[in-house]
């Protein structure tokens, strides 16, 4: 069943064309890899899909609403989308529990009690049952970001979007990110993941997109992208990453 579909999404900024009318759907359950180099518009069409950004022209349907409906209610959408960034974004003055915590709390008016026990559980299953008190500061890299991926999946979302969620750390670091996006991918989770490590897109995606200069030139699953690419641009790309080491 179609859980996201994104049809014909233009977006600019000023005259700079950014999102050429891209379409692509994911089924419930999927895991799709949105690739390409700097500046293709791949953090534009995760920002597009709950609105941090609005479109131009186009249309993105969620669980068959349609986003940009006059009638969506844009906060009930993104309690729907769960967002993980690059930065991490995590505050600075809060514990790891208290930075979960606080949406369940504020936007969803789950109970204290309650809000605290699930979100233990779900640092828990990130692998940091051991570091609910503590605060960003004495956190790794890798597991600050993890705490974000708790944060956004205790909201019980329908879809994850990871923007570049390895991107800001250091290279010994980005496997256990990976490690947990895996997990979350077998577990059923549909993410739709900027990333450009070849490693998790090979082995846990359903779909890689390519894009070029804010069109989708490829797309299709890891081993015909990575085997038998049919652009030419494609293969340019893949190959660069892979003896850049990725």
């Amino acid at each position: 069943m179609t859980l996201l579909r994104v049809e014909d999404v233009h977006k600019s900024y000023g005259d700079e064309e950014v999102l050429k009318g891209v379409s692509f759907e994911m089924d419930r359950g999927d895991v799709d890899v949105l690739m390409g180099p700097s500046g293709s518009g791949k953090s534009t069409m995760l920002r597009c899909i709950n609105r941090l950004t609005e479109i131009d022209s186009g249309d993105v349907w969620l669980d068959g609403t349609p986003v940009y409906g006059p009638d969506t209610d844009v906060n009930e959408l993104r309690q729907d989308v769960g967002m993980v960034f690059q930065d991490f974004n995590l505050f600075a003055h809060l514990t790891a529990l208290e930075n979960v915590t606080l949406g369940l709390k504020r936007v969803l008016g789950v109970p204290e009690a309650e809000a605290t026990d699930r979100a233990a559980d779900h640092l828990a299953q990130v692998g940091l049952a051991a570091q609910t008190d503590s605060y960003p500061a004495e956190l790794s890299g890798g597991q600050q970001q993890r705490v974000g991926i708790a944060r956004a999946l205790a909201m019980e979302p329908k879809l994850m979007l990871f923007d570049e969620p390895t991107s800001a750390l250091d290279p010994e670091l980005v496997g256990e990110v990976v490690e947990v996006m895996r997990d979350l991918a077998e577990r059923g989770m549909t993410m739709l993941v900027v990333s450009h490590e070849m490693g998790f897109a090979r082995s846990a995606a359903d779909d890689i997109h390519f894009l070029d200069s804010g069109r989708i030139v490829e797309s299709g699953p890891p081993e015909q992208l990575f085997q038998r690419p049919e652009h030419d641009r494609t293969n340019e790309f893949l190959t660069g990453l892979q003896s850049n080491g990725h």
